[in-house]
């Protein structure tokens, strides 16, 4: 009502800690006299200013350095548009009756970043309480088949949760008593320093172990219980394997780029895999020399030199590293574990500002922020995609 108000104001962080406190100057005060935030560009922060025994809170955020002034009015500040109050209302909802009533309309952009994060509070305990046998039982079920794992918790995870490391066993078209033996010694092999290490064993004992389709389903549902159940941080996933695991890598890293934040393929062999898909997952080739059944060796220097092409077109994308260890061959003696540390320095970003998906023969409708409508993906497909501003 243009009436100067002296009242209370918080500055919170994303997740709601306060960092800040000031009260704002009314009656008699300069017009210049104002309290003073510091912030940081880029980031994200909530104000809460409160008047008698209501408090209101709405996000905001800064994108250029410098002094800013932001006026506020209580009239309107804090105050959710018609479309939250809706989301709000829907998420009250049985979850087997929201499908009857899904909420339409626009939101502020203020009021998009409040609602995902309602729908994720609601959404995330019925995940978790949904999947908990399966985790109990250390089981992924998806796409008509089982996922055993292994699982081992190492240091302490930092603010934001756990890191999560999937790491695929070799072997292959054999004895499932030979590949149960490289699963658990491929539980054995590594140890970051941080973060919850799974060592899935492949649901079949071919010779494409990891990355027939029922794979991209499997790993999506691991990476989804890990996160609603055991707080994992979903910018924090990693995938490696070795040998047949490497394989696997090879193939699932472009098709399923935007659920990891790092992959390191070891002592495998692409097959048909196409890495245009890699744009923004940082990707790390390791390999003996001597390596060469198959032309393992050849392909992953021949791998890199692609890699490399990508990345000299984009210079800011197709991140990589490709490591030729001379003298070993298909067994790395170890020294292929510096692939943890380079991994765990990256973090994925889930909405990168310039997207390339391209489609193998096992399709998918989502990639990072991009949709296709469903049945209209294609084998062969590439699709480029930028955002400006």
């Amino acid at each position: 009502g243009g009436e100067r108000l002296a009242l209370p104001v918080e500055l919170l962080d994303a997740s709601g800690k306060v960092l800040q406190h000031v009260t704002t100057k009314a009656g008699t005060a300069d017009l210049n006299d104002m309290p003073a935030l510091k912030v940081k560009t880029g980031a994200t922060y909530w104000l809460e200013v409160t008047r008698g025994g209501d408090s209101r809170r709405e996000r905001v955020r800064f994108e250029k350095a410098g002094d800013v002034t932001r006026d506020l009015a209580w009239d309107i500040f804090g105050r959710p548009t018609t479309g939250l109050v809706e989301v709000k209302e829907w998420l009250a909802l049985l979850p087997e009756e929201r499908h009857l009533s899904v909420p339409e309309g626009a939101l502020t952009r203020e009021d998009a970043a409040a609602a995902r994060e309602l729908i994720w509070q609601a959404v995330r305990p019925e995940i978790a309480e949904r999947r908990k046998a399966e985790l109990d039982a250390r089981v992924v079920k998806a796409a008509g088949v089982e996922l055993k794992y292994l699982e081992k918790a190492f240091g302490e995870a930092p603010q934001g949760g756990p890191s999560l490391w999937i790491s695929m066993h070799g072997g292959g078209q054999t004895h499932s008593r030979i590949n149960d033996r490289a699963w658990r010694g491929q539980f054995q092999a590594y140890a970051p320093e941080e973060g919850i290490m799974v060592a899935p064993r492949a649901p079949t004992d071919t010779w494409n172990l990891w990355h027939q389709g029922h794979i991209d389903a499997l790993f999506d549902r691991l990476i989804g219980s890990f996160v609603a159940a055991r707080g994992v941080n979903p910018d924090r996933v990693y995938l490696m394997g070795s040998s047949a695991g490497g394989d696997g890598v090879y193939q699932l890293a472009p098709r399923m780029a935007d659920r990891f934040a790092a992959a390191a393929m070891m002592a495998g062999h692409p097959n048909n895999a196409n890495p245009l898909g890699l744009r923004n997952l940082p990707f790390m080739i390791l390999m003996g020399e001597r390596d060469a059944a198959y032309n393992r060796n050849k392909v992953a220097v021949a791998w890199g030199e692609k890699l490399g092409a990508l990345r000299e077109a984009d210079a800011a994308g197709y991140q990589h590293k490709v490591i030729i260890y001379e003298g070993l061959g298909h067994s790395m003696k170890g020294r292929d574990r510096e692939a943890l540390p380079w991994m765990a320095a990256r973090t994925r970003d889930p909405w990168p500002k310039r997207v390339v998906w391209h489609q193998s023969g096992r399709t998918h409708e989502r990639f990072y922020w991009l949709a296709l409508a469903e049945g209209s993906a294609k084998p062969g497909q590439t699709v480029r995609a930028a955002v400006d501003g």
